[in-house]
């Protein structure tokens, strides 16, 4: 399915590790009317200490949601799963500046024509990253350690937001700029008035007894920019 490109509105995106997986399809199609793509976070108990999902489950979920798949790679060596994961039918895969071969990964997502997105971890300095920019299309700010869903949003990461969303005003390409961990009806108005246009939530969302109402007020919080 193709990925859409920022166009000025703010994207909701379900991580689907705070689904619940007895009724995973189910839950699915209760997010999919407020959603604009689904991210699969993909843990291999060596980059991060929790273990997740195979390209089997990125399969499922990309027929059960219909929507769009970013598979983020938190491994090790993502070089060595980008083949599966698009076979499995993501439109994006993000890597981590941090694991191994990260830039080498990159290319080869593009070269098999998918979109390409980098995550960056809360203490790792900017500057190497973002000479990455001219190869990507999404820019991942991680707002927790990556790892476990429900942490708290780390409020210093901020003016990290709004670094890299200059970078990408100066750039003028289309890249974009997304923000992961503790995403709320609370956090989400201060990390899209630092810049960013794409919000990952995950137990808020799904936990969330009024979905429209919660995603309106992701959705509104450009309002606040």
């Amino acid at each position: 399915m193709k990925f859409p490109l920022p166009d000025g509105r703010v994207a909701v995106v379900p991580s689907v590790l705070s689904a619940d997986f007895t009724r995973l399809g189910a839950e699915l199609r209760r997010v999919r009317p407020h959603s604009d793509w689904v991210q699969l976070d993909v843990m291999d108990g060596r980059f991060v200490p929790n273990i997740s999902f195979g390209p089997h489950v990125g399969a499922a979920v990309a027929r059960a949601s219909g929507l769009p798949v970013d598979s983020h790679l938190m491994v090790e060596r993502p070089n060595r799963l980008v083949d599966a994961f698009a076979a499995s039918g993501s439109g994006l895969i993000t890597v981590h500046y941090e694991s191994l071969g990260a830039l080498s990964a990159i290319r080869k997502i593009k070269a098999l024509g998918l979109k390409a997105g980098l995550a960056v971890k809360p203490a790792t300095p900017l500057a190497g990253p973002l000479r990455l920019l001219p190869l990507l299309d999404l820019f991942l700010v991680m707002t927790v350690e990556p790892g476990f869903g429900g942490q708290k949003f780390i409020r210093a990461m901020l003016p990290r937001v709004k670094a890299v969303r200059a970078a990408i005003t100066k750039s003028g390409r289309p890249v974009w700029l997304q923000v992961d961990g503790g995403i709320n009806a609370d956090t989400a108005p201060l990390a899209v008035k630092a810049g960013a246009d794409s919000l990952v939530a995950g137990s808020a969302l799904f936990s969330a007894v009024n979905l429209v109402e919660f995603t309106r007020a992701l959705k509104g919080s450009r309002g606040g920019r």
